[in-house]
């Protein structure tokens, strides 16, 4: 039974390597292939859709002030990657990381550091149930839980009333300087993936900061 048992997780990580590789051999192969064909032929709506899927955008932010708190609205387009499903459905994790900092703005020197804090929700898969599970602190540890990944990136892409500051913190009347980025991160490994992952940077994805000002 022991070396059955062995035998069994030997054919199982083989499989897990296989799949992956594969998704990462596609993923590099794949833009030297259409680098290769007529541009005349490509295409348009289809590279304009994949384009729009493959971008990590912060698409809008805004605050508001509630009972003296500062509430934080973000949306973010999350890209739907093929590399990201595959990892998912061997046992990976996925940590998805919203940073927000708010300065003073002066006039004659550097801004002057209010807050910097981040928002870090975790995505996984649950292969018994088939379904993509999203750990939210915002939720009090709630799990909420999707039938696709499309639909798990979707509510990992809408944060609603995130408060962040009370009026105390802003102590001087005037312009205050808020920006917002959005990370992905490669979250808790499986050991079949930790040997073959090491190297590859798809999971290390960051938007540009989306900026504005906040007046007091």
């Amino acid at each position: 039974m022991s070396s059955l048992s062995v035998s069994g997780q030997q054919v199982v990580h083989r499989s897990v390597w296989a799949k992956v590789a594969m998704v990462l051999v596609l993923s590099v192969a794949s833009p030297a292939l259409y680098a290769q064909s007529d541009p005349d032929d490509a295409p348009v709506a289809t590279v304009a859709r994949t384009a729009e899927a493959d971008l990590l955008d912060v698409q809008s932010a805004f605050i508001t002030l509630n009972s003296g708190v500062y509430q934080l609205f973000v949306r973010v387009q999350y890209p739907l990657d093929e590399i990201m499903r595959a990892a998912l459905s061997e046992g990976t994790s996925v940590s998805f990381v919203v940073d927000v900092e708010v300065s003073r703005a002066r006039r004659f020197w550097l801004d002057a550091g209010i807050l910097s804090i981040k928002l870090v929700r975790e995505l996984s898969f649950q292969s018994v149930t088939e379904r993509y599970v999203v750990r939210d602190p915002l939720g009090e540890g709630v799990t909420n839980s999707f039938a696709t990944l499309e639909e798990a990136l979707g509510s990992l892409g809408q944060i609603d009333a995130w408060p962040i500051l009370v009026t105390s913190q802003l102590t001087e009347p005037g312009e205050y300087a808020v920006r917002v980025r959005a990370r992905i991160e490669r979250g808790r490994l499986t050991d079949a993936l930790r040997t073959l992952m090491f190297w590859s940077d798809d999971f290390q994805r960051e938007s540009e900061w989306y900026e504005w000002s906040l007046q007091r």
